[in-house]
């Protein structure tokens, strides 16, 4: 009897409980989720030109990209010219404070340009920057 008796405290000492532990890690991953900030891209990379006078853009939350054969990309989507203000007014009203930062390709026409510019003022947005590299 004395035996069996050991043999079953043996076993109950042998068990851990891993709940709180489960829980900490949890509460972790949670707290690295909602604190990480995540980098958006415009969808292709593109080839800035340089200028002397590039500032870094903290806050800018819509990107535009302009490829050098004129395509125009959205958040990883390649969008049509007439479907750019629609796009930009859409995530404008997600992120009211966020500015429109157009990335183009060294390569790309000054007519796209603009008429990314003029959508991104239709739909509401006057902080419009051009994307370059610094010298």
């Amino acid at each position: 009897m004395k035996q069996s008796f050991m043999n079953m405290v043996e076993e109950e000492e042998a068990n851990i409980d891993m709940t709180p532990m489960l829980d900490v890690v949890f509460i972790m991953l949670i707290f690295f989720i909602v604190t990480a900030s995540f980098v958006k891209e415009a969808g292709i990379d593109v080839n800035r030109p340089d200028a002397a006078t590039a500032v870094a853009k903290p806050r800018a939350n819509i990107l535009v990209a302009i490829s050098d054969k004129g395509e125009i990309w959205i958040n990883k989507r390649q969008v049509d010219v007439r479907a750019v203000q629609a796009n930009i007014e859409r995530l404008h009203a997600e992120n009211p404070q966020g500015t429109v930062v157009i990335q183009a390709d060294r390569k790309s026409t000054t007519e796209v340009l603009i008429k990314v510019m003029d959508a991104a003022r239709a739909a509401g947005i006057e902080d419009v920057s051009i994307a370059a590299q610094e010298q």
